[in-house]
C-alpha cells in the first residue's frame, strides 16, 4: 500500500432509552390458560418465553401487543409478563399489571455493548484498497451474547477485499447482559470502518464518494464473512448521492462541512403471515401479526393497495394477538416492510385472481380473458370496478353456500331477540305452570332449534355441530314434555326449520354473549 491508516475506537455502553418502560398486564385464568397484554417488539416471542418459563403448553399462552412508546430492539424479553402472571395466579387469577420503574429499566434490561475496535486499512496511489484488518472486543454483561457476530458481518461489507481480516470477540463483565439496540453491534462497528476509509480518501485526495465508488461491492462479489452478494444497490446509492444537488453545492461561511458514509445491514427476515378480506363494500381489512413500533401499518396498507391498485384509504390494517394470526417473527433487524411486503404481496395478487375467477363465473367467459388495472377489471365489453367486483364476488359466494347449504341461518337483530323471547317460554312450559299447550311448546321448540343454529352460524361453527346442537335441543324438550318419538320431533325440527338472510345487517356478536 502507498497509504496506511490505523486508528482505534472506543464506545461505552448505552441503553436504548426507549420512553415507555417495560409494562405487561397478566391473567392467569382457572383453566391455566394464560393472556398477556403488554409492550413488545415480538408478541410470538413472548409467548414462547412465558410458556417455557411458567412450564404451561403454548397453545395456552394468548400475547396480546399493546400500542409500544419505543422499543429499538430492547423490547423482546419478557421481563414483566411472567412475574404479572405468577401474581395473578396467586391474587386468585385476577388481572395483574406490573410496570418497570426507568431505575429498574436501567438497571435490569440490555443495553448495547461498549465496544473497543482497531481498524486498519491500506491503498494504493489509484485509490485501490489493498488490505484491511479489524479487531473487535465488545462487553457482553454478565452473560454470554453481545452483538459482536453482527459487528464482525457489518465493518467491512461494502468493500470489494481481496485480502481480510477480522477477529471479533465478546467479554463477560460486571454489567447488565446486553441487547440488541438499532442494527445491534453495527452502528459502532461501521462508525470506526468509515472514518477510517474518510481518512484514507483525505490522504489520496480524493472525493470520499468516489473513493467508495473505485472500491465498493457489486453483484457477484464476495463478502468478507463469506457470502456471495445478490443484487445490491451501492454503487447507484454512491452515484445518486455524488450527483445531488446538495452535495454539490459550494459550502460557504464559517465551520461548515459535509459528512458522508456508507453502511450495510443484513435486513434479517422470518416468518409473516397476514390474512386479507375483501368485505362487500370495497374496504379491505388487512390483519396481520407484525407489532408496528415506526408506521408499518402504514406502509402495509399502502403495498396491498399499490397490488390490489386502489386507494390506501380502502386498506384498514391492524395487529392482532397471537391467537388470530399464524406464527409472525418479531418486529426488528430491519425486517418488517421487507417480510410482510413479499406476503402482502403474494396475498394481493391472490386476490385478484380468484375475483378474476368469480367475475369470469358471473359473466359467463373464460377466466383467461378477464383483465385487471386500475382497479377495474375488464372482459371483452364487460367491466366492473373494484369495489363493484368485491359486492358481486360476496353475494355470489353466499348464493352459492345458500345452495349447498353451507349457511343456514343468517339473521337479522330484530329475528334473534324475537327467536329468544319465543324460547324463553320453554322455561315457562317446562316450570308446572300448567299451560302446557301443545302449540306453545311447539312454537317454543321450534323457536330454540333456530336460536340454536342461529348463534352456530354466526360464529362460523361446522355444520355437523349446528346440526347436533339443535337436534339435541329439540330432542330434550320433546322428551321433557312427553313427545311419543322425540328423536323424530329434534330431526323435524332440523329439517323443517327455514331461514332468511337479511344482506342489509349482519348482526356482529360477542362470544360472551352466549352465556
Amino acid at each position: 500500500a502507498d497509504v496506511i491508516v490505523e486508528r482505534e475506537f472506543v464506545t461505552a455502553m448505552v441503553h436504548q432509552g426507549y420512553l415507555e418502560p417495560h409494562s405487561s398486564t397478566a391473567m392467569w385464568r382457572e383453566d391455566y390458560h394464560v393472556q398477556v397484554w403488554t409492550s413488545t417488539q415480538g408478541a410470538f416471542a413472548i409467548r414462547d418465553q412465558v410458556a417455557g418459563l411458567l412450564n404451561i403448553p403454548l397453545s395456552n399462552v394468548r400475547v396480546a401487543p399493546t400500542e409500544i412508546g419505543g422499543g429499538f430492539g430492547g423490547k423482546f424479553t419478557d421481563y414483566t409478563d411472567v412475574p404479572a402472571a405468577i401474581l395473578s395466579r396467586k391474587s386468585g387469577h385476577r388481572p395483574v399489571k406490573m410496570t418497570m420503574s426507568r431505575t429498574e429499566v436501567l438497571l435490569a434490561t440490555g443495553p448495547t455493548s461498549g465496544s473497543y475496535i482497531r481498524v486498519k486499512m491500506g491503498a494504493t496511489k489509484d485509490c485501490g484498497i489493498t488490505a484491511a484488518e479489524a479487531d473487535m472486543i465488545y462487553e457482553a454483561g454478565a452473560y454470554p451474547g453481545s452483538p459482536v457476530g453482527a459487528g464482525a458481518g457489518v465493518i467491512l461489507a461494502p468493500y470489494r477485499l481481496e485480502n481480510v481480516k477480522i477477529d471479533a470477540y465478546e467479554v463477560v463483565n460486571n454489567r447488565p447482559k446486553t441487547g440488541a439496540y438499532r442494527a445491534p453491534g453495527g452502528t459502532n462497528a461501521a462508525f470506526a470502518s468509515e472514518a477510517v476509509i474518510d481518512e484514507l480518501a483525505e490522504k489520496l485526495n480524493i472525493d470520499p464518494l468516489e473513493f467508495r465508488r473505485i472500491n465498493g461491492c457489486v453483484e457477484g462479489d464476495r463478502r468478507p464473512d463469506g457470502p456471495t452478494y445478490g443484487r445490491i444497490g451501492f454503487i447507484e446509492t454512491l452515484e445518486a448521492a455524488k450527483n445531488h444537488p446538495h452535495y454539490k453545492a459550494p459550502l460557504t461561511g464559517k465551520n461548515r462541512g459535509r459528512g458522508v458514509a456508507s453502511g450495510f445491514w443484513f435486513n434479517g427476515s422470518n416468518q409473516s403471515s397476514v390474512t386479507v378480506i375483501v368485505n362487500a363494500d370495497g374496504i379491505v381489512s388487512l390483519v396481520e401479526g407484525s407489532t408496528d413500533i415506526g408506521g408499518s401499518r402504514a406502509s402495509a396498507a399502502m403495498m396491498l393497495a399499490d397490488t390490489l391498485q386502489i386507494g390506501v384509504d380502502q386498506v384498514v390494517p391492524q395487529v392482532v394477538d397471537t391467537d388470530s394470526i399464524a406464527m409472525t417473527g418479531g418486529t426488528g433487524g430491519s425486517s418488517v416492510t421487507f417480510k410482510i411486503g413479499v406476503t402482502i404481496h403474494k396475498a394481493g395478487n391472490k386476490i385478484i385472481e380468484m375475483m378474476s375467477a368469480g367475475l369470469a363465473e358471473h359473466w359467463e367467459v373464460d377466466a383467461s380473458t378477464v383483465q385487471y388495472g386500475d382497479g377495474v377489471f375488464t372482459s371483452g365489453s364487460n367491466s366492473m370496478s373494484f369495489k363493484d367486483a368485491a359486492k358481486e364476488n360476496y353475494e355470489a359466494d353466499l348464493k352459492e353456500a345458500l345452495e349447498r347449504g353451507d349457511v343456514q341461518a343468517v339473521v337479522d337483530p330484530q329475528e334473534i331477540h324475537q327467536l329468544q323471547a319465543q324460547s324463553r317460554g320453554v322455561g315457562s312450559l317446562r316450570s308446572g305452570d300448567g299451560t302446557k299447550s301443545g302449540d306453545a311448546l311447539a312454537k317454543a321448540q321450534n323457536a330454540l332449534a333456530k336460536v340454536s343454529l342461529a348463534w352456530g352460524k354466526l360464529f362460523g361453527m361446522a355444520e355437523l355441530i349446528n346440526r347436533r346442537v339443535t337436534f339435541i335441543a329439540a330432542y330434550r324438550m320433546a322428551k321433557a314434555n312427553g313427545n311419543a318419538d322425540p328423536a323424530k320431533c329434534a330431526i323435524d325440527a332440523i329439517n323443517e326449520t327455514q331461514f332468511t338472510y337479511n344482506k342489509g345487517n349482519r348482526p356482529q356478536w360477542s362470544r360472551g354473549a352466549i352465556g
